[in-house]
């Protein structure tokens, strides 16, 4: 989710500037290492692709064409899933710096001793033998087949409109809510983008016009949005597929506390007791200066500005409890275990509490609840400790770690499915957490960009969750896009249609229409739009559009299809989870190999095991109580506190 107009995030958040600052280059010590011009290899090219793991992957993938791994008691769903992922970790993860090799790319750091023990500012040296993997800067890779990147053309840019798109199969009529989650899981969606990915603010010398069809009331006639900044540094006769940088570390670190280069950090950082900067009443600092100032970077919003002034409250509050039991430590010592305590349990809880949450089917549940515990489960986990370096016994973290093969990044793929934008409702209702007494009913333009700064100072950050936690977001469907981002003013007065921009942005980056992705994602693909949907007036109108179901866009044939029992999206969209939701884990050093105490301390890596969304909330809104009680998913609707 986003409200920019380039990729599915905007450029930073808390403190930091709305462009990233290039790297300089490292002065005194050691040289520094030029960053690949190639790929390099890395093991794991050799997973399970013996005979017998062949035909268990074969026979679970029949399976789940003939039956669906959905309809299947638990343990065969589970089965099923996990022959899923062997065929998507072999043939899914391909690196565009194969064919098309960084050039002029930011020099990494010259490596010291403190690589070993915390992470870097930049993503450096996760791998200590490949230290430019993942980290800010690097191409982000791709789920397909690199031959099947599409050119991009002037035909797969504008044909249908993507304005015409939005118009006749985004736009949001009446609120369709997903009723098994509530609001704060749209907002938490927003928090963990901003720390995955950035492909940056859009090239304004580079535009892409797009007709208006009569009747068509928008501002301008043609629509005009910025080109994605694809990779600066790609020689334009070069031959491969195309692909764009990530401003932002690749890693699951914390990035968007913590920010990406040393001028960020340092800016957030008090230097006393590892700290973060928070303002007297315990909100994060807004700084005036428009350079820095996160609420005028395109896709801040008032509920982005909560989950970071929760996390950098629980920052503080784990760096009180490691100073408590290591007094001796430094500012330096206490503030990066910290970040790797907070790093990994932002990580446990989009794992073990959001995903779940908005894909509650029990063997999806399972599923993702054995990535992190193990099938022996978190009360063995908790009582014994990892019972064996299996990730599937005793869960990822504390494993070791794997690549597949492939160099660890995020994927185009992956920044595609999760444009979710669905899921914000046009109008908040805002309450007390004290006996749900109304308190406003808000547009969402009310909460975004610098009028969230009005929101902070109005209402209390308790009543703000409470009314985010009891009410529902929207459902990831089409005709249900927010209307006010089909016609949304930025903080630069520049006026977009987000919906159009959405598809835009897929087609740009040459991810495959819907019925090549799903074959990509080895699955069957709809021969005709009644079999896409079962509506039978939607489908008469996407074939009104499209014509050929082989056009229609991926991010419409994902909130068009059946979803499995539970979920907020798509089944074709969770083979992307399937494999992601694990790489992110097994690719990380400090989930993986370095998951231990010597590394996070014994104290550090208690508070990962023995928190969760529920507990951080209570600790630091304690009037949220009565609300939670009894909810075991802090992501679930909530209980109302009225008589």
């Amino acid at each position: 989710m986003s409200t920019d107009t380039s990729g599915p995030a905007g450029t930073r958040t808390a403190g930091a500037p709305a462009v990233p600052r290039p790297r300089a280059a490292p002065t005194g010590g050691p040289p520094a290492v030029p960053a690949s011009a190639g790929p390099r290899p890395v093991p794991g090219s050799d997973y399970r692709r013996t005979l017998l793991w062949r035909v268990y992957d074969g026979v679970a993938q029949l399976v789940d064409h003939r039956v669906g791994w959905d309809r299947l008691p638990r343990s065969l769903g589970l089965a099923v899933l996990g022959g899923l992922r062997n065929i998507l970790r072999r043939e899914n993860l391909s690196d565009p710096s194969s064919r098309v090799p960084v050039v002029d790319a930011s020099p990494v750091p010259p490596r010291t001793p403190q690589h070993l023990v915390a992470r870097s500012v930049d993503g450096s040296y996760n791998d200590l033998d490949h230290p430019d993997m993942g980290m800010a800067g690097a191409r982000f890779g791709r789920n397909i087949p690199l031959d099947n990147v599409l050119p991009v053309t002037d035909d797969e840019l504008l044909r249908p409109s993507p304005r015409e798109v939005s118009r006749r199969l985004l736009t949001r009529t009446t609120f369709q809510p997903a009723e098994t989650v509530n609001t704060l899981a749209a907002a938490w969606l927003q928090f963990m983008i901003r720390d995955w990915f950035s492909h940056g603010q859009g090239d304004t010398s580079r535009l892409v016009e797009i007709p208006l069809e009569p009747g068509d009331t928008w501002w301008e006639d043609p629509m005009r949005i910025p080109r994605i900044h694809t990779d600066p540094t790609r020689p334009a006769d070069a031959d491969g597929p195309v692909t764009s940088i990530n401003e932002v570390s690749h890693w699951w670190d914390g990035s968007s506390l913590y920010g990406t280069t040393p001028e960020e950090q340092q800016r957030v950082r008090t230097g006393s007791d590892g700290k973060l900067h928070l303002t007297e009443d315990g909100t994060i600092p807004l700084p005036e200066d428009p350079a820095i100032d996160p609420t005028r970077v395109p896709g801040w919003w008032t509920g982005l500005g909560m989950f970071a002034t929760l996390f950098v409250r629980e920052h503080n509050a784990v760096c009180d409890r490691l100073r408590a039991e290591y007094p001796d430590w430094d500012d330096e010592e206490l503030f990066q275990r910290a970040r790797l305590v907070v790093s990994a349990l932002l990580a446990k809880i989009h794992t073990v509490e959001w995903t779940p949450a908005i894909t509650s089917h029990p063997t999806a549940v399972s599923a993702l609840r054995i990535n992190w515990f193990g099938i022996a489960g978190e009360r063995i986990a908790r009582t014994f400790g990892r019972l064996s370096g299996s990730e599937v016994v005793s869960g990822i973290p504390g494993a070791g770690t794997a690549h597949y093969g492939v160099p660890f990044s995020l994927t185009e793929e992956f920044a595609s499915v999760y444009r979710m934008h669905p899921l914000l409702p046009d109008d908040f209702d805002i309450r007390t957490a004290d006996g749900d007494r109304p308190l406003a009913l808000l547009a969402f333009p009310a909460l975004a960009g610098p009028h969230s700064r009005e929101i902070t100072d109005r209402f209390a950050l308790g009543d703000l969750f409470y009314s985010f936690g009891t009410t529902h977001p929207g459902a990831i469907v089409l005709r249900n896009f927010p209307r006010s981002l089909q016609s949304f003013e930025r903080p630069d007065g520049k006026v977009i249609d987000l919906a159009a921009t959405d598809i835009l942005r897929i087609r740009e980056l040459g991810v495959p229409r819907y019925c090549q992705f799903r074959r990509l994602m080895h699955l069957a693909a709809p021969r005709s739009f009644a079999e896409l949907t079962d509506d039978a007036g939607l489908a008469a109108d996407l074939e009104d559009l499209y014509g050929d179901v082989e056009r229609v866009d991926l991010m419409v044939g994902l909130f068009a299809e059946r979803r499995p029992a539970g979920f907020a999206f798509s089944d074709t969209a969770f083979r992307i989870f399937i494999l992601m939701a694990s790489r992110r884990l097994n690719s990380d050093r400090f989930f993986t190999r370095d998951f231990r105490p010597e590394i996070y301390s014994p104290a550090g890596l208690a508070w990962v095991r023995d928190n969760d969304m529920r507990t951080v909330l209570l600790r630091h809104l304690p009037q949220l109580r009565p609300a939670l009680r009894g909810v075991d998913n802090a992501f679930a609707p909530w209980t109302r506190t009225s008589a």
